[in-house]
């Protein structure tokens, strides 16, 4: 746990400074808000790619391998981000970093949940996630402290350090328990038999042949997207880049789990709609709209931060106490009360340090069990994998948010339009979530699908998770 939570952290760090010195950047290379923000987006159009191949080393190759893999992947994009030129070296790099930290999530993610007990496996998942938040508060502490005497630049070329946890990683620790009982020890011999996840995607030339076009064109096409190069054709380049991960999702979950697939992708990019409008906007804001000073900004994302660690804790009790999906959908309900007075404090640092640590704890913190919830779906031998795919395509809507978040500040205030996008988001979440719809759509095409594959008969139906990980894929 403390070596996953470790490295969590540190890709928080990572990955959330780039909120924290939009504004310097945006000065020092001239840029607006949108195009700035599409910086912020960068790092999610790679994610889908990075989740699938880093997770299908997980289900492949084991846990660790595929978690040291990512925090060097992170850690040295986060490093040449410091080197940045202009708006495109900087943006190349944030592509490198979004296939690290996909690869961190699931691998971490799926690293713990399978080395601790079924009974209290939210409160792993609400521990791990916490590193994330852990991240933001450390990388908030930094730059009140380093941009004003350093500048921006020094806060990636700090971000160099995990590698160092890469290290430790390989040489101490063994494999997740799950995994070593049910393929490292199956998996010896001269010809040892591994799980294969994307093999659907490669049993044939032709099959082979657009598969590979697909991934070319769904990249390019996401690409295009967040950057001006695809201005004036963002919604058709949208619904390209949709219907290739939606063609990947098919062929990776199957005839019995593609609908299951599909559904987790959408609730995962309503979920990022929802929450990274405030983690990517909020510095920008307070900058911006509440003339805050430095060391102001510091202080808000420091309760910012707190508040979803203390959230991440609070959601592993509650989900083992309620369950994961009741504990969501109730959490996510109580945080719809605090959204709008969030945005009406203007005056007050304490007042809003306060209602921010109580909407992030209820908001953003239940996503400490966002994980479970996600990798109880799929058994042990295509988790990594499907869960690294399916989080990492629904994370688009974390490069949406933010570019969405500054299109509606054009209309109307950035508070208003942050708030606007929180609340009806959150309410769509509470409605997939609490009405457990994707698990009722996969049950349309799999009648026999388990309740949870991490929790043994959970909800007294289904068949054991090693049961159900030992049929075919």
């Amino acid at each position: 746990m403390f070596a996953a939570w470790i490295g969590y952290l540190l890709d928080g760090f990572d990955f959330v400074l780039i909120t924290l010195v939009l504004t310097e950047i945006a000065d020092e290379f001239h840029l607006g808000t949108a195009t700035a923000a599409s910086l912020v987006s960068g790092a999610f159009i790679t994610r889908w790619l990075g989740g699938a191949v880093l997770g299908a080393m997980g289900d492949r190759y084991g846990r660790r391998t595929a978690m040291i893999t990512s925090i060097l992947l992170y850690s040295l994009g986060t490093f040449a981000c410091g080197f940045a030129w202009g708006y495109t070296s900087l943006f190349i790099a944030r592509l490198v970093i979004g296939l690290g930290m996909a690869g961190e999530y699931s691998a971490s993610v799926t690293y713990v949940l399978e080395s601790w007990p079924a009974r209290l496996r939210n409160r792993a998942s609400g521990f791990l996630i916490s590193g994330y938040a852990g991240g933001s508060i450390l990388a908030a502490e930094l730059y009140g402290w380093v941009v004003p005497h350093w500048g921006w630049r020094w806060m990636f070329w700090i971000g160099v350090l995990p590698v160092l946890v890469a290290l430790w990683v390989r040489r101490s620790l063994p494999e997740a328990a799950d995994w070593q009982a049910e393929i490292g020890s199956a998996a010896v011999g001269p010809r040892p038999e591994r799980p294969n996840p994307f093999r659907p995607l490669f049993t044939g030339r032709l099959r082979s042949w657009c598969n590979a076009a697909l991934t070319v064109a769904a990249s390019g096409a996401l690409f295009c997207v967040f950057t001006p190069v695809g201005e004036g054709y963002v919604p058709w380049l949208s619904v390209l880049a949709a219907l290739c991960l939606i063609a990947f999702a098919a062929q990776l979950g199957g005839r019995r789990g593609w609908l299951r697939h599909i559904a987790l992708m959408v609730t995962v990019f309503c979920a990022f709609l929802y929450s990274w409008p405030i983690q990517a906007l909020l510095p920008t804001y307070l900058k911006t709209d509440l003339h805050y000073a430095p060391a102001q900004v510091t202080d808000v994302m420091f309760a910012a931060g707190f508040g979803t660690m203390a959230g991440c804790w609070l959601a592993g009790f509650v989900g083992d106490r309620l369950g994961t999906r009741r504990a969501y959908a109730a959490t996510l309900l109580a945080s719809l009360a605090l959204v709008f007075p969030v945005f009406a404090v203007q005056r007050s640092l304490v007042g809003l340090g306060v209602l921010l640590f109580g909407l992030l704890a209820l908001s953003q913190g239940i996503s400490g069990i966002l994980p479970k919830y996600i990798a109880g779906h799929f058994p042990t031998a295509t988790r990594a994998a499907s869960l690294g795919f399916v989080y990492n395509v629904g994370a688009l809507g974390g490069a949406v948010a933010p570019v969405l978040g500054a299109r509606l500040a054009e209309g109307m205030p950035l508070g208003r339009a942050l708030a606007v996008l929180t609340f009806g988001l959150t309410f769509l979440v509470i409605v997939l979530v609490g009405g457990d719809v994707p698990r009722r759509l996969a049950r349309l095409v799999d009648r026999e699908a388990p309740e949870d594959h991490l929790v043994p008969e959970a909800g007294g139906s289904g068949p054991l998770p090693e049961e159900a990980s030992s049929g075919p894929l």
